[in-house]
């Protein structure tokens, strides 16, 4: 061969780095083909760990935590609609200048005053916030009580305006005349028990007549761990338990039952002071302890136990 012909070392060896090359490859498909068909042959326990060492792993994103929504609760206009109220029964157009007068118009600007004339019925005594219904977003209805000297009553319903934040209200209209509220029917007393005169009587008698007139300590008729202080000043001068009913039939039982023990009763009361005698309730929760009634709660009505603690 001509010394033009001969190819140089570097033309010779790149076909021959590329000839190793494809071998390699040949080799590593070969294997390949040889070890899934080992795996088939090993069985369908083989193959899934054979795939399971190959696929890849993707982790599961964790779930989002849901985001607590503060929820505000809406703007309850009653306040202002009672006042509001208030001042325009006590104001008039003929003299728009007074400070009722004023407060009215600056309340609700688009709102006309009442055109009083010369017979016309007093102011009211008072006037009363009786309840408040919402009517769409910031919209409300409140409805109040006005009280006259003479004993009479006239209901007026209010509508009002209140922003989310309760910041601000304006009154949209004038107060409408309404028929006052029905009188809702009285349940079945709980209390269905007469307690005879006894040891539990003489407990209720002795505790509510320190607590309203301060004859004696309270303390010494509580049970352990109430706290109950009575009413200061001393509002009365005397006390008499007129009857005592209870739920429980064990506060009819002529003897104190087993320690722990708990009635519960409502004692009608008459208190007495300079002015005239006043007739009142009380609802009791009493606990047998070493052979004596202990007062272990005091509801008085209301349905909010003062007991200092945990019932």
């Amino acid at each position: 061969m001509s010394p033009g012909k001969q190819a140089s070392p570097g033309e010779a060896a790149a076909p021959m780095a590329a000839g190793a090359r494809l071998e390699a490859m040949r080799r590593r498909a070969s294997l390949a083909r040889v070890a899934v068909w080992t795996v088939i042959a090993a069985g369908p326990i083989a193959l899934a760990v054979a795939a399971a060492s190959t696929a890849t792993t993707v982790a599961a994103a964790p779930a989002a935590k849901p985001t607590a929504v503060r929820t505000v609760p809406a703007a309850d206009p009653e306040g202002y609609a009672q006042l509001f109220v208030g001042a325009w029964l006590r104001s008039s157009a003929g003299n728009p200048t007074t400070t009722q007068a004023r407060l009215a118009q600056s309340m609700a600007p688009d709102v006309e005053l009442p055109d009083l004339g010369s017979d016309a019925q007093s102011a009211p005594q008072s006037v009363t916030v009786l309840r408040s219904a919402q009517r769409g977003a910031g919209a409300w209805s409140v409805m109040v009580a006005a009280q006259y000297a003479e004993g009479s009553v006239r209901y007026y319903t209010v509508p009002v305006t209140a922003d989310a934040s309760g910041s601000s209200f304006a009154v949209t209209g004038a107060p409408g005349v309404v028929a006052g509220p029905v009188r809702a029917g009285v349940p079945k007393s709980a209390y269905s028990v007469t307690v005879p005169d006894g040891s539990l009587s003489s407990a209720v008698q002795e505790f509510l007549a320190a607590y309203l007139t301060g004859a004696g300590e309270v303390d010494r008729y509580l049970a352990p761990g109430v706290n109950l202080t009575a009413v200061s000043p001393a509002p009365y001068t005397a006390v008499t338990v007129l009857q005592i009913t209870a739920i429980e039939e064990t506060a009819a039982d002529d003897q104190v039952p087993a320690d722990g023990t708990k009635v519960r009763v409502l004692a009608s009361v008459e208190a007495r002071d300079a002015t005239g005698r006043w007739p009142l309730a009380y609802e009791l929760t009493l606990k047998a302890r070493s052979g004596r009634w202990d007062v272990a709660a005091l509801e008085s009505g209301t349905g909010i136990a003062q007991d200092g603690g945990a019932r």
